[in-house]
């Protein structure tokens, strides 16, 4: 799966969609870093892609950087809260909640 995403990225596709893939894909691999150089680039094609945003967050926390990984959760809630995303809203400020814990 990341391998055909990637190769349609090398091929010059570039979108939210293939770039939240691609996000997804290397975070179901454990390799947060990666990951959050594909949500990042997602969520600036896309500011309002809530799910890129909770998932940005993750990548962050899985790459052992809380500061970025708290920051993508509250932009991604404010962006859900604009566009009545509400479970996004919801899970993110759980996130947040259990990172302010840590």
């Amino acid at each position: 799966m990341r391998e055909s995403l990637q190769k349609m990225l090398d091929k010059g596709v570039d979108n939210s969609l293939l770039r939240f893939g691609l996000g997804k894909a290397w975070l179901d691999e454990g390799n947060g870093a990666e990951a959050a150089v594909h949500l990042a680039r997602c969520v600036e094609q896309d500011p309002k892609y809530s799910a890129a945003w909770k998932l940005l967050g993750k990548a962050y926390q899985l790459s052992g950087d809380l500061a970025a990984a708290r920051q993508a959760w509250e932009q991604g809630s404010a962006a859900a809260q604009a566009h009545g995303d509400k479970q996004a809203e919801k899970e993110m400020a759980v996130f947040l909640k259990k990172l302010n814990k840590v």
